[in-house]
């Protein structure tokens, strides 16, 4: 299976597709926005990733708006937030077959970029 969960409002996943060559033809494109995830994939996301956590962004906007800073989350919250506001999950995530890349720093898009 290839797959790449992203956001077609963000310029980081619009700029990552571009420069890995994904397009509708070669890779399954969900934007997130548009079509929720279901909890069977953010599981086997979370199956891939070896955590919810490893999921779960920060730097959402929201995460400093609901105070989640203050809290200790655990792996069930996570997927809870994950699963309640798109925005909380790290984007872009790509699955390749067995493998799964989760975010947009250069390590991560070099390690797609090579696995592609």
């Amino acid at each position: 299976m290839k797959k790449i969960y992203y956001l077609s409002t963000c310029s980081t996943c619009s700029r990552i597709i571009k420069e890995l060559g994904l397009t509708p033809d070669n890779i399954t494109m969900q934007d997130i926005k548009t079509e929720a995830m279901t909890a069977e994939q953010v599981e086997q996301m979370k199956d891939m990733a070896g955590s919810y956590e490893a999921l779960f962004s920060r730097r959402s906007m929201k995460y400093k708006a609901w105070n989640l800073g203050d809290k200790t989350l655990t792996e069930e919250d996570y997927k809870n937030y994950i699963l309640e506001e798109y925005t909380f999950l790290k984007r872009p995530v790509i699955i390749l077959d067995d493998q799964i890349f989760v975010g947009n720093s250069k390590k991560v898009v070099e390690a797609a970029k090579a696995a592609l």
